[in-house]
């Protein structure tokens, strides 16, 4: 899939002895979005913006050697006259004896010329690592700007870490002006190391620039065009984030020590053999604990107090991408961890005061959100017309973010329609969810709309799901709804010569809280990969008149 962007210049710093001035370059053709103010919390936007980069840059795949070389070289060995070269010996360490002498004699009598070569080499590899991180941006980041926060949201390379920081007004002073919408902005490694010269005593003043949307004329600079190819495993992963964010989760609170104490053992310790989880032992009304597999080491959380209702012991893996939380530990005040079931997507959203930073990670890093996700196949599903649907995205429009309980008492609508209407504008890539605020956001991902059945579908179990109905092989057997609201649903499903027996939890929000079914797919995957066929013909089922 490819992304077409249009800069009417670089994204630049210009740093002073009296201010500094940031100056962020939109895409030209999406709607106009700008913004303009000066930093009032220095310290706590530059440590945030680091961490965003460092998402950015993140790529923990695994990479094997290339011994590509040491083959041929291993093959020329095989080559060699073993005695010949024996015979040789004497004469060729003569040799070396004599070129070392002349050798060390010409670097006694030209120091300086070696000064400057090495001073060039340095030169040379500065400049090799600085065009290598350049090409580290697979896509420039996400920002948009709404009534209440500006916010950037970015994905990393290997696909497996989502970070967005969101900036509330209240982290700028003489805010001039702004227009809301979602664009794409210009950013290079360069830009990074400008954060880093950020500092209290120095003004800093940060735009989305407006002038970028001024008519050209002639003689103008012309505007930098980019064309970036991304693969559709990248945009279908951002998508299935803001559906995993949208379900029901374990909540943990975490004090900065506690997430500094799970950074000191990642750096002091390195696993060389499985099990690499990181559980959480959750006793209500008791310190949390954490515990380091395989040396079974345990950090209990004093300051942190675990307030859910029933005990909990879940774990997840890819634990190493929690350094990205490094440089927030000094400035924020709180984490708070949601944590969606073993083997599971987590989201980390620290507090820093009028600035929110969450990261998202897949259930392990080889795991990544696109291929093994699947998680808007658990979002609420309701069957909504397409008139609701556009009436529920209009008023989303109006406000730019609400609850849901909001939308549904302001259109007069139940909450599961106003649910599944959000639900396909999030798939759809306009809209997302904030964990942080607990609110649904307007947030087109792209200019144009995404082809969602190239999107949508990583694997043919919702296809055959279809088919199942399509031929009537779905029959329900019983259909439950308890005091609390939970549907109960059991069922048989016949696929091909073979009868499958999926049972579902259904929330009272639509969401799938829980499944089982008798095919060999659940039995090897449970719903780290998502429900199967079966489990998701099932839910279609039900929800036909």
């Amino acid at each position: 899939m490819q992304f077409n962007y249009a800069y009417k210049s670089s994204s630049t710093v210009t740093g002073q002895d009296d201010r500094t001035q940031m100056s962020f370059a939109p895409d030209l053709t999406r709607q106009p979005t700008f913004f303009r103010g000066e930093l009032r919390q220095h310290l706590a936007f530059r440590e945030a913006m680091s961490a965003l980069h460092h998402v950015v840059v993140s790529d923990l795949r695994f990479q094997p050697k290339d011994k590509s070389e040491y083959k041929a070289w291993a093959m020329q060995q095989l080559e060699i006259d073993w005695q010949l070269v024996a015979s040789q010996k004497q004469v060729v360490s003569d040799r070396l004896t004599t070129l070392r002498q002349e050798l060390q004699d010409l670097h006694q009598q030209r120091g300086d010329r070696w000064q400057a070569f090495y001073q060039a080499r340095q030169k040379y590899f500065n400049y090799l690592y600085q065009k290598d991180r350049d090409a580290w941006f697979v896509l420039d980041p996400v920002i948009t700007v709404h009534p209440d926060e500006i916010f950037f949201e970015c994905f990393s390379q290997d696909e497996s870490s989502y970070g967005r920081l969101s900036a509330s007004y209240e982290v700028f002073k003489n805010v001039d002006e702004f227009a809301c919408g979602t664009t794409n902005i210009d950013y290079s490694a360069a830009l990074y190391n400008a954060f880093q010269k950020i500092r209290t005593y120095k003004p800093t003043h940060l735009e989305v620039d407006p002038s970028g949307f001024e008519v050209q004329t002639s003689g103008s600079v012309a505007h930098k065009e980019v064309k970036i190819d991304l693969p559709d495993s990248w945009v279908r992963g951002f998508l299935q984030v803001s559906s995993a964010m949208s379900l029901p989760t374990v909540r943990v609170d975490l004090h900065p020590m506690d997430v500094h104490n799970m950074c000191f053992i990642l750096r002091r310790h390195k696993e060389k053999n499985g099990p690499r989880a990181l559980r959480y032992e959750l006793t209500p009304g008791e310190p949390v604990r954490l515990v380091f597999e395989p040396w079974e080491r345990e950090i209990i959380c004093d300051r942190s107090i675990y307030t859910g209702s029933k005990p909990e012991s879940i774990r997840v893996w890819g634990r190493r991408r929690l350094l990205i939380l490094e440089r927030l530990i000094p400035v924020a005040k709180t984490f708070t961890v949601h944590l969606l079931g073993t083997g599971l997507p987590s989201f980390y959203v620290a507090d820093l005061n009028d600035l929110s930073f969450t990261l998202g990670l897949s259930g392990w890093t080889a795991n990544d959100w696109a291929s093994a996700g699947n998680f808007d196949l658990l979002a609420p599903r309701a069957a909504v017309d397409d008139w609701t649907r556009r009436q529920v995205f209009l008023a989303l429009q109006s406000s730019q973010f609400e609850s849901v309980d909001s939308l549904a008492a302001r259109l007069m609508m139940d909450r599961s329609v106003i649910l599944g209407a959000l639900g396909a504008y999030t798939q759809a890539g306009r809209a997302m969810f904030d964990l942080n605020k607990q609110v649904y956001r307007l947030r087109e991902l792209s200019r144009e709309p995404l082809p969602l059945e190239q999107l949508r579908f990583a694997n043919d179990r919702e296809h055959k799901s279809a088919r199942f109905l399509e031929s009537n092989a779905v029959q329900i057997l019983t259909s439950s709804i308890d005091t609390g609201g939970i549907r109960l649903l059991r069922g048989t499903v016949q696929d091909g010569d073979q009868s499958y027996e999926p049972m579902l939890t259904i929330d009272r929000d639509e969401r799938i809280i829980g499944a089982e079914c008798t095919c060999n797919w659940h039995q090897h995957n449970k719903l780290f990969k998502g429900p199967c066929e079966h489990i998701l013909s099932l839910r279609l089922a039900a929800q036909r008149p």
